[in-house]
């Protein structure tokens, strides 16, 4: 077996402290027992570093590392031969790259930290491929033959004789205001080129924003204005990472719609992005990338858009004969018999209400829920949807102070995450949620899923927004309640996590015979989880109104017929497909009336 395979050795700089340690690695390592230099590190060190070539694959190191910061995985050797960068010595290293098609649009999906961001970096000429020569790095000429024979040869061609315009629109639009200054509509003007620039401000709804600076914009504002900057400008490539975050629905769509509107014969677009409904809507075909994260990312071969996504949710890569993901990912929803086997032991009522903030109002109609319920929000932005949740918490108190809001305990995770805790993530779980947290069912249906032992010894104010989500859902869900109130459990969160999410969630509210308020922007987490749903609608930031909870069959109908979309699930995982608008199956469902189906 062992010709067959590769080894990558991995060092983690963050976990790696041959200062504190007394380099176990070294010491462990049988190949340096026997006169060689396998694994390299004295306390001078900066990090260990190991031989792939020498590496036998026994994991010694790893097991005898205090730190838990070697990993040796193998790879099947055909992937040797296909790397395309590598960024150092016992670091990530990505295989094969996407190959862009002119007048299409190339969707990518995959976990964090599989090379998505590694991959937009070399096809925008930020990062030039060393293709694993990180000692002796390739000139151009050498990375071109290279890819000879594939679409890649002609198009790096024309990126480097500058035939072809490369625009990005960044992952992480919360940092735009540090590079970017100025009046929104100012900006627009100044980058404006393909004449498109107040049917672009319309469609993307900047008509309230054009006086506004960039840095007074909220997360879902500087979104918007990254894919106008982007849109108004005339490129050859558009490179556009994750343009759904922070956006609702309603916006999801037109945001997809405008990037379809980038194309034409000649244009490429390339779009990463984690929400699988609206990768789904607006692309054209997908390339997967999976791998190890932070170990190494491997690119497929493009695939039609239902096959590709139905490929990663299922993990097999049929063409190669590789198996990424053990259990394969469906969506199917609680039958009529099986809904009324779930017993339900309380039930609670809540009154109309009313709350004025400013100059926004929101009028809350009367509802109930029971306990093993989980209750979606579903409405745009500016709706009133973290207000209706924080009154049911009575972190707000309504207008009308002489109603009852039912006196439970009430477990609430935030949609904005601003960590103050000083300290690693297991010194914060072990203050907050000790019992629950050592609990081997709890362990077993939430910890291990979520994947919290990979962050436990990591400081809190150090993690990134993904891994922050993550431990917050933890946290929320280990404090004891009657009513977990949960704002926006997907963001951040890959494809990958947002399913292990809404699968943990809804597992845990079930067994613990709890309820559960959600606000999530989702289609396919969203429902997945919902029992029942409160769609909030009205006037944006203006006067919106929460209705009273209602099925998912007749709360999704409503919901999608003011947005006038419809949907329809794939008949192999059941995951909920938006139709393009004005296609037959969209005149179809429309119609009839059936803007949503519950099963196909």
């Amino acid at each position: 077996m062992a010709e067959n395979l590769t080894r990558v050795a991995l060092v983690d700089g963050d976990k790696c402290k041959p200062k504190k340690c007394r380099q176990e690695c070294k010491s462990a390592c049988p190949v340096n027992k026997m006169g060689k230099l396998c694994v390299e590190a004295t306390p001078k060190s900066k990090i260990a570093v190991i031989s792939e070539e020498l590496c036998i694959g026994c994991n010694m190191c790893v097991k005898r590392c205090p730190f838990g910061a070697i990993k040796i995985i193998n790879l099947p050797t055909n992937l040797a031969r296909d790397i395309t960068h590598r960024y150092g010595a016992n670091s990530f290293k990505l295989h094969r790259l996407p190959m862009p098609r002119p007048g299409q649009v190339l969707g990518l999906v995959g976990a964090n930290g599989t090379g998505k961001s590694t991959a937009l970096k070399v096809l925008s000429n930020r990062l030039k491929p060393n293709l694993g020569r990180f000692n002796d790095p390739p000139d151009w000429e050498e990375v071109i033959r290279y890819f000879r024979g594939s679409e890649l040869q002609n198009y790096f061609k024309k990126v480097l004789e500058d035939e072809l315009r490369v625009l990005t629109k960044p992952q992480y639009v919360d940092t735009l205001p540090h590079a970017v200054k100025g009046q929104v509509h100012a900006l627009l003007t100044a980058k404006a080129s393909r004449g498109n620039l107040e049917q672009l401000i319309r469609d993307l709804d900047l008509q309230n924003l054009l006086e506004r600076q960039v840095d007074q914009m909220s997360g879902g504002e500087l979104q918007r204005f990254a894919i106008g900057m982007v849109g108004v400008q005339d490129a050859g490539v558009y490179l556009i990472d994750e343009p759904s975050s922070y956006l609702d629905v309603k916006q999801r769509i037109k945001a997809a719609n405008v990037i379809r509107g980038l194309l034409d014969a000649s244009k490429y677009v390339v779009v990463v992005e984690h929400d699988l409904a609206v990768l789904d809507y607006l692309s054209d075909f997908i390339c997967i990338l999976y791998g190890r994260p932070s170990a190494y990312g491997v690119v497929t071969m493009p695939y039609g858009v239902r096959e590709g996504i139905n490929i990663f949710l299922g993990g097999m890569i049929p063409t190669e004969n590789m198996r990424f993901r053990e259990v394969e990912l469906t969506f199917r929803m609680l039958g009529q018999a099986e809904e009324e086997v779930i017993e339900r032991y309380h039930d609670y009522d809540y009154p109309a209400m009313t709350k004025t903030l400013g100059d926004f109002k929101l009028t809350v109609e009367p509802g109930s829920f029971s306990d093993s319920q989980i209750i979606v929000l579903l409405g745009e932005n500016g709706t009133g949807k973290t207000t209706l949740v924080r009154l049911l918490a009575r972190s707000l108190k309504p207008d009308n102070e002489d109603v009852e809001i039912p006196d439970l305990h009430v477990s609430y995770k935030p949609q904005k995450i601003a960590p103050k805790f000083k300290g690693t993530v297991r010194m914060l779980l072990m203050s907050k949620i000790r019992d629950i947290f050592n609990h081997p069912q709890f362990q077993s249906d939430v910890v291990k899923p979520m994947n919290i032992d990979d962050v436990l010894d990591q400081e809190v104010q150090k993690l990134s927004g993904g891994e922050l989500q993550r431990v917050a859902l933890v946290l929320a869900l280990g404090t004891p309640a009657d009513v977990y109130l949960i704002d926006e459990p997907s963001a951040y969160l890959d494809s990958d996590q947002r399913i292990i999410a809404s699968k943990v969630i809804k597992r845990f509210i079930m067994h613990a015979q709890k309820t559960a308020f959600i606000v999530e922007h989702d289609f396919i987490m969203a429902t997945y989880l919902a029992d029942r749903v409160i769609v909030m609608d009205g006037v944006p930031s203006v006067d919106a109104r929460a209705n009273t909870p209602e099925s998912l069959l007749t709360g999704m109908n409503r919901f999608l017929r003011a947005l006038d979309i419809t949907i329809r699930r794939d008949p192999t995982n059941f995951r909920p497909r938006i139709n393009k608008f004005e296609s037959a199956k969209d005149r179809e469902q429309k119609a009839d009336g059936n803007y949503f189906f519950l099963e196909e």
